[in-house]
């Protein structure tokens, strides 16, 4: 058997076709740790002489995973959109191609924003439990379960961009007004199309019935929602959170909670996931939240698999990536 050109190492076990894939073509290694991401002293093991890591958005890939990982080290392949898990500048500087999967969970994870918007507003998970715990005893009730409009509503977008617009556009299917905020440029198709207006954070937030949070995290959004902010929203408004825990100070989410300042909050994403068991927002009764499940359909997970597959071994075999994140890198 003709002995195949590069090691690889998987630190999940994702969808099919990627694993397949990438084995036609090299030795690879996938982590098997029922479930769960390898811890960090796995990953530096696990990484050695590898020519190729194909990792998750739970897996920190920093300096010393690449010291771990060897000279031989030329791509990691990122089974997500987002990159904030990896050292980008470290990667560029040693010469690694760093890829990711780019707007294939766009539409999937914008369906999960609107549904938690449902669900919170419309007690939908309170509901369910009404009549499972069979609580639900008088039949049709004039004050049961009383929520909140969707419809004519208006929804403040932080970040309108592949996601934040796919979210926009399911918002006109429900008449609502559509504000957005942008740090660095207008979004004038969506203004043109959709009619949304671009404001400054103080108006979005002070408008918003409904406050969607769409943008990337960085230094510049980090702790963006915080006590300042969230003091001057609405007491019957919403947020609502499928982008990364970070952007919101949980801390003073918690509080604002509790001292309703919102009606409530909808998270697929947290500051620490998963988050602790003593964490306040577990006993909170107006939250809905969700393990982080944005682009989990099996249609985007496996064509985020199958790009993942791709971005890798198109960089070994020496021709470009789909999607990659430091198109400034050179190999030499």
């Amino acid at each position: 058997m003709k002995p195949k050109k590069w090691s690889v190492y998987i630190t999940r076990r994702i969808l099919d076709p990627a694993i397949p894939m990438i084995s036609r073509e090299c030795s690879v290694i996938v982590a098997n740790h029922r479930g769960r991401p390898p811890t960090r002293n796995e990953l530096l093991k696990a990484v050695r002489d590898k020519d190729a890591i194909l990792c998750t958005l739970s897996d920190i890939i920093d300096a010393k995973v690449m010291d771990a990982a060897g000279s031989n080290l030329k791509v990691i392949s990122s089974y997500s959109t987002g990159t904030d898990h990896i050292d980008i500048k470290e990667a560029t500087k040693r010469g690694i191609f760093v890829t990711f999967t780019g707007d294939i969970l766009t539409e999937a994870t914008a369906d999960l924003a609107f549904a938690l918007i449902l669900a919170i507003s419309r007690q939908i998970t309170q509901g369910h439990e009404l009549v499972t715990l069979k609580r639900w005893k008088y039949g049709w009730d004039p004050h049961l379960l009383l929520g909140s409009d969707v419809h004519g509503m208006t929804i403040g977008i932080v970040g309108l961009g592949r996601i934040g617009s796919a979210v926009a556009r399911r918002a006109k299917g429900f008449d609502m007004d559509v504000i957005y905020h942008n740090r660095h440029s207008r979004n004038i198709q969506m203004e043109e199309q959709f009619g949304a207006k671009h404001v400054d954070m103080d108006q979005l937030v002070e408008e918003s019935d409904f406050l969607s949070l769409h943008c990337s995290l960085n230094s510049e959004s980090y702790h963006l929602i915080n006590e300042s902010n969230l003091g001057r929203m609405k007491n019957d408004s919403y947020i609502i959170n499928t982008a990364r825990g970070q952007i919101i100070n949980e801390a003073h989410l918690i509080k604002a909670l509790k001292q309703r300042w919102i009606a409530g909050v909808g998270l697929d994403v947290f500051e620490k996931e998963p988050p602790s068991p003593n964490n306040p927002l577990l006993k909170m009764k107006n939250v809905v939240l969700l393990p982080h499940i944005g682009s989990a359909t099996f249609l985007t997970r496996t064509k985020m698999a199958e790009v993942a597959a791709k971005n890798l071994l198109n960089v070994l075999n020496r021709k470009t990536a789909i999607y990659l994140a430091n198109p400034e890198v050179n190999r030499g």
